[in-house]
């Protein structure tokens, strides 16, 4: 692949197998390259290791034990200050001004995948843009 046909690439964090799966086969049937963890410490663990290497994170608020999607979401952004983070919660939203990082989008649980993939694009192409000018 060439430079500007190489794949986004995507961390996925969810914590719920079968949101898991379905998220990752929504972002997979629209291009992008996902790398899927099931925790905030495997999350930030990935983050750490490389987060330059992420175009974009989608992170559950609600992960269990550990960092929460709230700090998987500032890890992201104190590594790539220009990350594109969409969170996704069932019960969380209220939370969203005060723990969610700037520029962010959050999407309500249950979702359909087009809701996922629109907050996704819409943020890449935001930050595009914002590299451009």
């Amino acid at each position: 692949m060439t430079a500007n046909t190489m794949a986004r690439v995507v961390l996925l964090v969810e914590d719920d197998p079968l949101l898991q799966l379905d998220a990752e086969d929504s972002l997979a049937a629209e291009g992008f390259e996902v790398v899927a963890v099931a925790s905030g410490d495997q999350a930030v663990a990935e983050l750490d290791k490389d987060a330059a290497r992420f175009d974009a994170l989608v992170t559950d608020i609600r992960l269990g034990d550990g960092p929460s999607g709230w700090d998987v979401g500032r890890r992201a952004r104190e590594k790539v200050l220009t990350m594109p983070v969409v969170y996704m919660t069932a019960d969380s939203a209220k939370a969203w001004a005060s723990q969610g990082v700037p520029n962010s989008i959050l999407i309500q649980k249950p979702f359909v995948s087009a809701q996922l993939i629109l907050a996704v694009t819409t943020l890449l192409n935001q930050s595009t843009l914002d590299k451009l000018s």
